[in-house]
């Protein structure tokens, strides 16, 4: 997992750097950068709860209230006590930690009303969504409990209502499409068109044995 936050930090950067010159030459393109606040949503929130992480895109303005937008997004959640708690008492330690991480690249459109100083904005599209589920603690081979979903969130298989590990590291990975919508609010910055952003967008995903569905806040700034 430190490996992917390195790649997603330096994907920020190396966006940030490309996306520059672009500014300078098209003001028909537009771009966005931000900081990401986490809500998971049921089922989702039975296994994780508030995390962080974070969103870039880029796109095209063909008018001046309608853009579509590519946008690559990451989170990072954490798990609840609920999830994590019948795997501490079965392995007999509180050493045992684990999060989630959910990637997404989508195309979105935007509908977006906007004055002097302040603007609003509709937002919505869909794409890929991945999400990866991992423990930072090994698991012993051969250790056994009561089979419940929330084995199945950590990538355990069930038989005969028993969970069997036959890792040593548990984790789980799935791929889906899913789609998002929102709403956000802009505030000018500086010369035009810079704009503080503060958005919140509902996503879901169909992911295998769970959906993932997550409200992600994002601050950020945009051209």
């Amino acid at each position: 997992m430190k490996r992917a936050t390195k790649a997603v930090i330096g994907l920020m950067l190396a966006t940030a750097v490309w996306i520059s010159p672009l500014q300078a030459q098209d003001e028909k393109v537009n771009t966005n950068i931000g900081g990401v606040v986490s809500v998971p949503m049921n089922p989702t929130a039975r296994f994780v709860h508030l995390g962080w992480g974070t969103n870039v895109g880029i796109g095209y303005n063909f008018h001046p209230r309608n853009s579509v937008i590519g946008e690559f997004m990451w989170n990072r959640v954490y798990a609840t006590a609920g999830a994590i708690d019948p795997i501490r008492n079965a392995l007999g330690s509180r050493k045992v930690n684990g999060t989630a991480d959910v990637f997404a690249v989508t195309g979105n459109y935007r509908y977006e009303l906007r004055g002097r100083l302040l603007g609003t904005y509709l937002i919505g599209g869909g794409g890929w969504y991945h999400r990866a589920a991992s423990l930072s603690t090994k698991i012993p081979s051969g250790t056994v409990a009561v089979c419940n979903p929330i084995y199945t969130w950590w990538g355990y298989n069930c038989a005969g209502g028993i969970v069997s590990s036959d890792k040593t590291l548990a984790s789980a990975h799935s791929n889906a499409f899913g789609g998002n919508g929102g709403v956000g609010f802009t505030w000018r910055v500086g010369e035009a068109p810079y704009r503080l952003y503060v958005e919140a967008r509902y996503h879901y995903a169909p992911n295998t044995h769970f959906n993932t569905e997550l409200i992600p806040i994002t601050f950020g700034i945009r051209y």
